[in-house]
């Protein structure tokens, strides 16, 4: 079964499931922060606090994605 996956399919998926790990607050990584940071402080953060979190999160999401496209276009404008 394995070996009827192709490579480069088995490479972005376990990219993908690792950059979901991050500690940005809006991946996986990112709750498992806050869960975190609950079980050491005894209680859970405020929501003020997950919002910003949350926000700063989308932000840095955003800007890798426009990061990789510029990339993407300067790439393909150089070839």
């Amino acid at each position: 079964m394995l070996r009827r996956i192709p490579p480069h399919r088995a490479v972005l998926s376990i990219s993908i499931g690792l950059l979901n790990l991050f500690p940005v607050p809006l991946l996986d990584g990112g709750h498992l922060l806050f869960y975190a940071v609950e079980a050491v402080r005894g209680r859970p953060l405020s929501e003020r606090a997950q919002e910003m979190g949350f926000r700063i999160g989308l932000a840095l999401v955003l800007m890798l994605m426009v990061f990789a496209t510029y990339n993407d276009i300067l790439h393909l404008a150089a070839s």
